[in-house]
């Protein structure tokens, strides 16, 4: 890696999803800041998987940002709301999502990728199978790299910044098959909403039921340790 390699700002929550876009902005020729926010999710574990993660990639630095969003509520993942384990349910954005959650995070990224001269900016949103939200389309992705260019003295000045979702058409399968082909460790990362106390994913909420889906439909193990099967 030389210093005339470009950067891009990549978001890396810890879940499978944010490591395999951060794979891939490696493997496009980026050298790699890393930005977890720690917003006191009731998954906090997977800020320890993002640190594994950011770790294995070799990342320049990897911020951990705090910024508690339980002051605002509104999500099973902020709030003391019971995380829903009976299936994803189609045409319903679930009670797990976080009110704007990816609108914030892209924000902050985009605030350190001005700073740091970085342009590119990845994200691992999917909108295939995943659990509904609305931030994970794709016109929010274009709409949101519009901003960035006209919200910016970079943007502005021509000086572009792209949002990078390069797993935005894949589904659950293509992207456990996309970890291995980077040859990433998929057991480093963390999908859970509802860890148990021992540390294991619950096996019932939408994340497990996705990312264990996911590796069946792709024919590959999976090694994340369930409490209980999905």
């Amino acid at each position: 890696m030389t210093e005339a390699q470009p950067l891009a700002v990549v978001l890396l929550s810890g879940g499978l999803d944010s490591m395999v876009a951060a794979g891939r902005a490696k493997a496009d020729g980026y050298r790699l800041l890393a930005l977890t926010v720690d917003y006191n999710q009731r998954h906090r574990i997977e800020i320890d998987a993002a640190r594994r993660i950011a770790d294995a990639l070799g990342v320049e630095r990897h911020i951990v940002l705090p910024l508690d969003l339980t002051g605002f509520g509104g999500s099973a993942l902020t709030a003391d709301i019971a995380v829903p384990k009976d299936g994803v349910e189609e045409g319903v954005v679930p009670i797990t999502y976080v009110p704007a959650r990816n609108t914030i995070f892209l924000s902050l990224s985009l605030g350190w990728a001005e700073a740091a001269g970085a342009r590119a900016m990845y994200i691992g949103v999917n909108a295939l199978d995943y659990s509904g939200y609305p931030d994970c389309r794709p016109d929010f992705i274009a709409q949101f790299e519009r901003l960035a260019n006209i919200a910016t003295k970079a943007g502005v000045e021509g000086d572009s910044f792209h949002v990078e979702a390069p797993l935005l058409h894949m589904t659950k399968a293509d992207i456990a098959a996309e970890a291995a082909r980077l040859g990433l460790d998929a057991g480093l990362s963390w999908s859970c909403y509802d860890p148990t106390l021992a540390g294991e994913h619950c096996g019932y909420c939408d994340s497990c039921r996705l990312r264990s889906k996911g590796f069946e439909e792709a024919g590959l193990p999976d090694p994340t340790i369930y409490a209980a099967r999905p």
